[in-house]
């Protein structure tokens, strides 16, 4: 009788234990499956982030101005012989990628030099140890091939000039000039003279171009 009594007890110990057990594994598989979850949906996340950050490198990258030869400068005339009067360079699309928009400010039409009246997004800044200008006048032509538009596009190159001072009826006309979009009377570029371009377009890292004047003023200086 005892032994019967004892059996049955025995027999309950174990069904009870066998289903605590089954809780506590079912708790474990549960557990696992979430945390499973979280991390195949971090990792998802993760990668996910990184092909953005890799794809707004490229087009970064892909949207960047590339100097092309050399920076020119050019001697102002009778008015301001003794100063430089604009700089010219040559750009193109690094990578071969997207086009960027080359819209100018300002047009040139071989005797006078005019707001264009267009929105441009690309700006050009000036900067030395005296002054900067955010916003600098610069007008736009082109070498070789190239499409009817302001889109410098793969295979095509800008050349950009930088004007240091207004001109209008033939000749150069710094008096009474702003630092808006121009150096300003006592702000010349003149010899031994380093200063600074910062060519910023809407995307891509920006151009920095950085020169000195020589000891002497040509008509047409390659400045190094």
């Amino acid at each position: 009788m005892v032994r019967r009594v004892l059996g049955r007890i025995n027999r309950a110990e174990k069904g009870i234990t066998g289903l605590e057990t089954a809780i506590i594994l079912i708790a474990f598989v549960v557990v696992a499956a979430v945390f499973a979850y979280t991390a195949l949906s971090a990792g998802l996340f993760s990668t996910q982030k990184s092909q953005e950050a890799v794809y707004s490198g490229l087009e970064e990258t892909r949207s960047t101005l590339e100097l092309k030869g050399g920076v020119v400068a050019y001697k102002g005339d009778s008015n301001i012989s003794s100063s430089v009067g604009k700089v010219e360079f040559t750009v193109s699309n690094a990578l071969e990628g997207e086009a960027i928009d080359l819209t100018p400010p300002y047009t040139y039409d071989g005797t006078d030099l005019s707001s264009s009246g267009l929105d441009h997004v690309v700006q050009i800044s000036y900067n030395d140890e005296n002054v900067f200008v955010p916003d600098c006048a610069w007008t736009l032509s082109w070498v070789g091939k190239h499409s009817d538009d302001y889109l410098l596009e793969d295979d095509e190159k800008a050349v950009i000039t930088v004007w240091f001072h207004n001109y209008a009826s033939g000749q150069y006309s710094p008096s009474g000039e702003s630092t808006t979009h121009f150096l300003g009377e006592g702000n010349w570029v003149q010899t031994n003279h380093t200063f600074t371009l910062e060519v910023k377009p809407p995307k891509g890292a920006v151009l920095n171009i950085e020169r000195t004047t020589p000891a002497h003023l040509d008509t047409v200086m390659d400045l190094h």
